[in-house]
């Protein structure tokens, strides 16, 4: 899929089709593009002729002090296509990845039984998963467990992006009353998509990795792995686990 920003083409991504609009909001969030919804103006199909293959262009407007940072984000891109698995290919540096947001809110608590139901609840909501094993997951969930939003992917970046960018799209954001489950390892990226949606406690069925760790850390963020039948990991803020 093609993503244009106000005219310009800002990166091709590899995805599962499907809440197109919901990932190219959640993906110009991630890029720092958009800082919140006011900054979007418009999210629509299209393609600008006929020999573009319809239904895999997003044409996105935006506004405000989002122009600006356009600019410089279309100045700093390296010109690559983005695959379904990664989260740095445009950018140039990791330090450039530096979150702008330092810290998530939310202090409450949530019980141990709370996390180790998450994956059970989102494998019920995997359709597709269900019929063709091949798909990522990520499920946007309230403090008492039940499944909010969900979204599958082929990468699981994608479907994060797919429930930042739906929920951004209808103003909710910050999301600090919601947990985030992923299916697979857990990314740094994955963890500043969260910091940046202001998701406090991100959980996964596997490994984080150093980076995201450190990360959590550093953004009080809880950060969970290996959520599997009734144990799990704490790598960071277990003070929000019950």
């Amino acid at each position: 899929m093609e993503v244009r920003v106000n005219g310009s083409p800002f990166a091709v991504i590899m995805r599962t089709p499907g809440a197109d609009r919901d990932l190219a909001a959640g993906f110009l969030l991630a890029e720092d593009v958009i800082r919140n919804s006011g900054e979007i103006g418009a999210v629509f199909d299209g393609a600008d002729t006929a020999a573009e293959a319809r239904g895999n262009t997003i044409n996105v407007t935006v506004l405000g002090d989002a122009v600006a940072r356009l600019d410089v984000r279309l100045g700093d891109r390296r010109q690559v296509m983005m695959t379904a698995s990664c989260g740095l290919c445009g950018r140039r540096t990791i330090e450039s990845l530096q979150a702008r947001v330092s810290a998530v809110a939310g202090a409450w608590t949530v019980g141990a039984e709370v996390i180790a139901s998450l994956p059970d609840r989102l494998r019920a909501a995997q359709a597709v998963f269900a019929s063709t094993g091949g798909l990522h997951a990520a499920g946007l969930f309230d403090r008492s467990g039940a499944l909010v939003e969900s979204a599958e992917d082929v990468g699981r970046h994608n479907a994060v992006d797919k429930i930042v960018g739906r929920t951004l799209l209808a103003d909710r954001h910050p999301l600090d009353q919601c947990l985030l489950l992923v299916s697979g390892r857990t990314s740094f990226e994955l963890v500043q998509k969260a910091l940046l949606a202001g998701l406090p406690l991100v959980a996964a069925v596997s490994a984080p990795s150093s980076l995201a760790v450190e990360l959590a850390e550093e953004s009080g963020i809880t950060l969970c792995g290996f959520v599997r039948g009734a144990a799990f990991n704490i790598y960071t803020h277990g003070e929000r686990i019950r």
